[in-house]
């Protein structure tokens, strides 16, 4: 694993925005994720997920709310347009409008001392959301919204999200490559197109980093993700990882000598700073000690096997199984 430590300002072109506006845009948003948002404070953010009534995720979020009735969901652009074709079918008679809003709003990462310099009273916790006035902004009363991330490698971490055309936030240029793998490093998935439908929220620790409340009503897919969570039902976890070489999101990781089955599945992947690359992986728990880890060999390669994997202890705890 490189030692290099992350700091500054990243522009992060991958990701939209999807704006819910109107008296109930947060109660239909509560219904059909996994996350309270009824309860969405102007302080807090929300990570969340869109399942299918089978539970698997096809969408995940980042959510705030920096007014009463106005939501922003920011997540993958590559997902983007569908995901909003599928809330929208839902919407009926609730009194919400959603709509594409990534042109209106510029989104960056926070890494190291900026974090602090941009937003002075943002706390540690993740998922908080911190107002920053925009000075000099067009609009009277502008501010940005910072959303506390989890760290990478004990590096602070944070989002900036503020109307299109007001001043970028303050400090060094950071490489997009390294706030991509600052994300992997994270153990945080954001899901994207090649495994759509792939994973239940669990697979992916969401439960365990603020993805998952299990307190609120239903939501498409609501009984799976619970019967997995309290039947004692799981049986993959999403594990941080260095590969040797290039893996690519949606590829299959074997165990041992076996190359018949997969025992696992790359959720997200970034090339490291000193070389290699850095992974997460949704994997089978058994798998962990069933010997060497490699992913598949690329399509079209002679060589049985892809890069060899190494796990790492994850940088958060996870919830015990009930």
């Amino acid at each position: 694993m490189s030692t290099v430590a992350i700091q500054g300002v990243s522009p992060v072109a991958h990701l939209g925005v999807i704006l819910a506006e109107g008296p109930d845009a947060a109660s239909f948003l509560h219904g059909q994720l996994t996350q309270d948002f009824a309860l969405l404070g102007a302080s807090e953010a929300r990570l969340a997920a869109l399942c299918t009534a089978k539970g698997r995720m096809i969408a995940s979020f980042i959510g705030i709310r920096p007014e009463p009735e106005r939501i922003l969901l920011v997540c993958s652009r590559d997902i983007l347009a569908a995901t909003l074709k599928r809330l929208s079918m839902y919407v009926m008679r609730a009194k919400a409008k959603l709509s594409d809003a990534s042109e209106a709003y510029a989104l960056y990462g926070l890494a190291g001392n900026a974090v602090s310099a941009n937003a002075p009273g943002a706390v540690a916790t993740p998922w908080q959301r911190s107002a920053v006035p925009l000075v000099g902004s067009i609009e009277a009363g502008a501010e940005a919204s910072v959303v506390t991330l989890y760290p990478a490698d004990g590096v602070p971490r944070a989002l900036w999200i503020a109307p299109a055309g007001s001043a970028a936030p303050t400090g060094p240029a950071l490489d997009p490559a390294l706030w991509a793998w600052s994300e992997v490093r994270s153990g945080i998935v954001t899901l994207t197109q090649p495994v759509v439908e792939a994973f239940v929220p669990q697979m992916l620790n969401y439960e365990s980093v603020g993805g998952v409340n299990f307190k609120k009503g239903c939501y498409p897919g609501q009984e799976i993700v619970a019967r997995s969570q309290f039947r004692g039902t799981l049986k993959r976890r999403s594990c941080v990882v260095q590969a040797d070489g290039p893996v690519v999101v949606g590829q299959e990781v074997f165990a041992g000598s076996d190359a018949t089955q997969p025992v696992g599945t790359v959720a997200q992947a970034a090339e490291a700073p000193g070389g290699g690359w850095a992974a997460l992986v949704s994997m089978q728990i058994a798998a962990l000690d069933a010997g060497p880890l490699h992913a598949g060999a690329a399509e079209g390669a002679e060589a049985t096997h892809g890069p060899a994997l190494r796990v790492d202890p994850l940088p958060y705890s996870l919830l015990e199984d009930i």
